[in-house]
């Protein structure tokens, strides 16, 4: 049984941990509240789902700019002044969304820019927070650290949306983003009390400095890694095919009803799978193959995106509006679960396979997939949703997620044989 259970020996043996860790879990509720209320908002000022998408294009440029230069910042500068001043402009931008819903905007291109900034924070913040890790870390307790962080994330997608519910309801937006940023300085604090984390000596002939070189440099090394490049292209796969966000707020507007209710419990019941399937964490520390378990995590993503899709179709007539919601909250469960673990061997894998001097350029990458893979789905799914359905759009993007796992393991044979007692990139 306590193979089973989450290992705490990271935050009990780190202190320095400990408080990243922390503020990390109180400041991702109040980013996923705000990832809700802003759906939420746009919605209501143009009752389109494809509106809803764009704000994906919103976020998609200045994450993938900014993804990758805060990358190349953190192998270059003091990992925790990077992060420290990325987090600052995101608390600025959540007091900021809280005053132009205070003051009623009606504008809907001033949620777009705010989208793009706390984009464009989160890619310089995240990679300078990730790369940090190892080294407050020994190798051997990554995989532990990785676990918990996807409680951490799956119990921030829990909290935050259900807040971002009530408060929305009882307060309006204000209220929701209010409460992001109070909560957001706990990231701050942690930061500040984080000693400094220099980058390490790079080699001769290396870029001295951030920049377009140093960027380069990273994708010259994904290019000669095909394990770590694998599991940027399996997560890329499952979420351009099968992003399911778009879809929440026509789901509970109209399809299943419930309003800013239902968006919440469709957010939240994703996280609460991802947190159940952690709970017995302790068991993915005994995975050696670690790619198979990767393919295998991302293809059960599709089946429940599949099952989502089947309980919005059913809910026109098929299924009473109550019992499509509890099979769509299933679906969502279900589809979480086989994400976290996912999560938790493809963040293993990039931080044991890589080398600490490319580390902070490799989380970049990292960043600008999982954050701008699942924009690209949101623009792709939104506009694929207004023509053939919201419930037809999401059967037919879990099963080309599962078509193309299946692809995958046919074509990097040795992704699928990856040991994890012998680490390669």
């Amino acid at each position: 049984m306590p193979r089973l259970l989450p290992d705490l020996t990271p935050l009990r043996e780190s202190p320095e941990y400990r408080r990243l860790y922390a503020g990390f879990t109180l400041s991702n509720v109040g980013s996923q509240m705000a990832v809700v209320a802003i759906g939420l908002q746009v919605y209501a000022l143009t009752r389109s789902t494809g509106m809803v998408g764009l704000v994906g294009l919103a976020a998609l440029v200045p994450l993938v700019v900014m993804g990758l230069y805060g990358g190349s910042l953190s192998d270059h500068h003091d990992r925790r002044l990077v992060g420290l001043a990325a987090s600052t402009v995101s608390w600025l931008t959540s007091v900021t969304a809280a005053l132009q819903a205070l003051l009623g905007n009606r504008h809907v291109w001033v949620l777009f820019v705010l989208v793009a900034v706390w984009s464009g924070s989160s890619g310089v913040s995240d990679p300078a927070r990730s790369s940090i890790y190892p080294r407050l870390l020994p190798t051997r307790q990554l995989p532990a650290a990785n676990a918990l962080g996807v409680v951490a994330m799956n119990t921030s997608m829990t909290a935050g949306p259900l807040l971002a519910g009530v408060l929305i309801g009882s307060f309006g937006f204000v209220g929701a983003y209010l409460t992001d940023a109070v909560i957001t300085t706990a990231a701050l604090y942690g930061l500040l009390r984080l000693h400094p984390v220099p980058p390490e000596r790079h080699d001769e002939g290396a870029p001295t400095r951030a920049g377009l070189r140093s960027v380069l440099d990273g994708f010259s090394f994904l290019r000669s890694a095909p394990n770590v490049r694998m599991t940027f292209v399996a997560d890329i796969a499952a979420m351009v095919l099968a992003q399911p966000r778009v879809l929440f707020p026509a789901a509970g507007a109209v399809i299943l009803g419930g309003g800013a209710t239902t968006v919440g419990f469709l957010y939240a019941a994703a996280a609460l799978g991802g947190i159940v399937a952690m709970g017995a964490s302790g068991a993915l520390g005994e995975v050696r193959r670690q790619g198979l378990a990767i393919l295998v995590s991302v293809a059960g993503w599709g089946l429940g995106i599949v099952g989502l899709g089947a309980a919005l179709l059913g809910a026109d007539g098929v299924l009473t509006r109550q019992h499509a919601l509890w099979a769509a909250l299933a679906a969502m469960a279900f589809a979480g679960a086989a994400d976290s673990v996912s999560a938790v061997f493809r963040t293993t894998i990039l931080q044991s396979a890589t080398p600490d001097r490319m580390r902070g350029r490799l989380q970049g990458v990292f960043v600008v997939v999982v954050a701008g893979g699942p924009r690209l789905g949101e623009l792709a799914g939104g506009g694929l949703a207004q023509r053939i359905g919201e419930g037809h759009m999401a059967v037919l993007g879990g099963i080309a997620c599962v078509a193309a796992m299946a692809v995958l393991a046919l074509w990097q044979r040795g992704f699928v044989r990856y040991d994890a007692l012998r680490p390669t990139p």
